[in-house]
């Protein structure tokens, strides 16, 4: 129940007025005679009408302009919808759409350097030069280009001109392991890799030429190496791979070419990029999403529900391995600068992102939850030694945000900052639900469904619930979707991931309550689900509680059905420095749990370890955790050098086969 103790942001009124989606009602009412009176009305039409909606966002952002289509949505179904049949558009031509002399399109920050602008034209430059390269070597459409690039202007460049010459992009960031990275990059079969020689992490520089040279090795199908010299500058690329039938190029003299910028003309759904599932669960899925339906749906998600602007400065901290790397790149379809940043978030402190923000000047700053909550852990008040007057809004995604963290937002950074806490996925590129600059912030809640998203939560017969937990549905398609997965012909992995529960009904896999007032709480991963003598509850909910209390820096619960009918919930803690569990600790956790959530879901065991395991965008790895409780081998749960930490799942071997019979 919403009271006034859980607002913590309203718009104001000039805000809501000079929104971006407030001017989309107003077109929409005068050149199509609809009005609506709020977010909700305007929600509901956009999931009822389809492609009335979606025809509507083509043409206020100007897409008419550049293609028109034989029809919005020429098959509704799940999997396989139609969308835009006829269009042809390019991504990275709708990149430079907005271009201007006013501001920067990138602005790039190492650990400790100062921020280095690229122009527009200098981005259009260097995009045209290794697009030109790129068809030299002989790379059309269809042909595919990956990356093994850290998070810096080379990765935004190389993925333009992979989209500029009709290619499919696909990346993994370099501090990935190299059999996480060739699970990934085997499947896709590219023909030109780009990597860069190292990256930057906590004060040191990584070099990852050995690990190059391996990768290499794994990838029979690259005929070119384009070698990023980002750390060792030097005109050799003798030490980066032994293969003699590659032909090796050096990025900083490649640049030194000109050329013009062309675009090729490809249907809507040519494939523009390859995402990545996490791979903590087995092989990495790579999921295939379309020019056409990028360029809509983050057209439609940054501008209509981030209310991002071309004068924004729009920074993610996130490696090119994360999807919201491709979110955070498709600001410069709005015009926005985008800011790049190579390092850790706790460099040279814990308020590592919050300086990078403030030498930037950002005005729209994203994270993952997990940065939020270590600064709150760490007791940290950035408003008081950084200057963070130009920041309007905080993009938080990746997991649920305990409640404590979002009053520490706004009591440590700015009382006037918009959070907008965003869930969605690498299956969409995108947001489910999120924000809106028309609707207030309340504590623990995601503020309304995304536009176009016909989101809901059902119960397992398929009935929608409202005020009660159910998984997370999608009714009706989205352009984002994937096309397929790769190495999927028969598309039995992406019906299996979405579709095996209710057919035809897109199944995301999240446990989720929508409010009355459309607000949404995600309480984690539906297939993570805590169910307790039938009582279900989110991992979420029991991270909300247990990490509040002082003495616990990070947890990780599971609860698992064994063989034997049994219901086994261990509580795995990492403890605060100087603290010991002992007893007293022990009930301190179980008291809290009892009294906030649920008598049923005190845990069986409470233990300490030293370290939770994660993915590489901050995840926490509770269904390997769950499957070795089960009886899996720890090395069949998860692909080395997809996570953090990976000893401790040798560790959770271990400990599950020390346990007696029954628990």
């Amino acid at each position: 129940m919403n009271t006034d103790t859980d607002l913590l942001w309203s718009p104001s009124r000039s805000t809501a007025e000079s929104s971006n989606v407030a001017a989309f009602m107003r077109w929409l009412s005068t050149t199509r005679g609809l009005s609506f009176s709020g977010y909700t009305e305007l929600w509901r039409w956009s999931t009822t009408d389809v492609p009335a909606f979606w025809s509507a966002v083509w043409e206020f952002y100007g897409l008419d302009a550049v293609s028109s289509y034989d029809e919005v949505l020429a098959d509704p179904s799940m999997p396989g919808a139609s969308w835009f049949p006829g269009a042809r558009l390019n991504f990275a031509e709708q990149c430079f759409a907005h271009a201007t002399d006013e501001r920067p399109a990138l602005i790039t920050v190492a650990e400790g350097g100062a921020p280095a602008e690229t122009s527009w034209q200098q981005l259009r430059s260097q995009v045209a030069t290794v697009a030109a390269s790129l068809r030299d070597m002989g790379v059309g459409p269809g042909d595919r280009v990956a990356g093994y690039l850290p998070n810096t202007a080379h990765a935004v460049i190389a993925l333009l001109a992979s989209a500029a010459v009709g290619a499919v992009w696909t990346v993994c960031s370099p501090d990935f392991g190299t059999p996480s990275v060739l699970a990934r990059l085997q499947q896709a079969q590219p023909s030109v890799l780009v990597a860069a020689d190292g990256y930057c992490y906590g004060g040191k520089e990584f070099d990852r030429r050995p690990e190059l040279a391996e990768i290499m090795d794994g990838l029979p199908t690259v005929r070119h190496l384009i070698a990023v010299d980002y750390l060792y500058a030097s005109s050799t690329t003798s030490a980066w791979s032994q293969r003699t039938e590659v032909a090796q190029h050096t990025w900083s003299l490649l640049l030194r070419n000109q050329a013009e910028l062309s675009f090729a003309d490809v249907p809507s759904d040519h494939p523009l990029w390859i995402l990545w599932s996490s791979g903590t669960t087995g092989v990495p899925k790579g999921i295939v999403q379309g020019h056409g339906g990028i360029v809509v749906e983050l057209l439609k998600a940054l501008g209509l529900g981030a209310d991002l602007r071309s004068e924004d400065r729009y920074f993610f901290h996130t490696s090119t391995s994360w999807m919201v790397w491709n979110f955070m790149v498709g600001g410069l379809l709005h015009g926005a600068t985008i800011i790049l940043y190579d390092g850790s978030p706790t460099y040279p402190d814990v308020n590592g992102v919050w300086k990078v923000a403030e030498q930037t000047r950002a005005t729209m700053v994203g994270m993952g939850a997990a940065y939020l909550v270590a600064a709150e852990k760490a007791d940290a008040h950035p408003a008081a030694e950084i200057d963070l007057s130009a920041l309007r809004s905080i993009l938080q995604t990746g997991s649920a945000l305990p409640g404590s963290t979002w009053r520490w937002v706004y009591d440590r950074l700015t009382p006037d900052v918009w959070l907008q806490s965003i869930c969605g996925g690498t299956d969409i590129c995108s947001a489910l639900a999120g924000g809106s600059p028309v609707l207030p912030v309340r504590l623990g809640r995601i503020q309304c469904p995304a536009l176009g998203v016909a989101l809901a939560a059902w119960d397992f017969s398929g009935q929608p619930l409202v005020g009660e937990q159910g998984e997370l549905v999608v009714t009706a398609p989205l352009p984002s979707m994937p096309l397929h997965f790769v190495n999927d012909p028969e598309n039995q992995r992406y019906l299996a991931s979405y579709f095996d529960v209710y057919p035809g009904i897109w199944r995301h896999g999240d446990w989720v309550t929508v409010e009355p007032d459309l607000s949404v709480v995600v309480a984690g991963r539906s297939d993570s689900t805590l169910n307790r003598m039938g009582v279900r509850m989110g991992s979420a909910d029991i991270y909300a509680v247990v990490e509040q209390l002082p003495q616990i820096a990070d947890s990780v619960v599971i609860g698992a059905e064994l063989p034997d009918g049994q219901y086994f919930m261990p509580l795995f803690v990492v403890l605060a420095e100087g603290t010991t569990l002992d007893d007293t600790l022990r009930n301190s956790i179980a008291v809290s749990i009892k009294g906030e959530l649920s008598p049923r879901h005190v845990p069986d065991v409470i233990v300490p370890i030293t370290a939770v395991p994660r993915t590489l965008t901050g995840k926490k790895l509770e269904v390997p955790v769950k499957r070795i409780m089960q009886g899996a081998r720890a090395a069949d749960v998860s692909a080395e050098g997809a996570i953090t930490h990976p000893e401790m799942l040798s560790w959770f071997e271990d400990f599950a086969t020390r346990l007696p019979a029954g628990r």
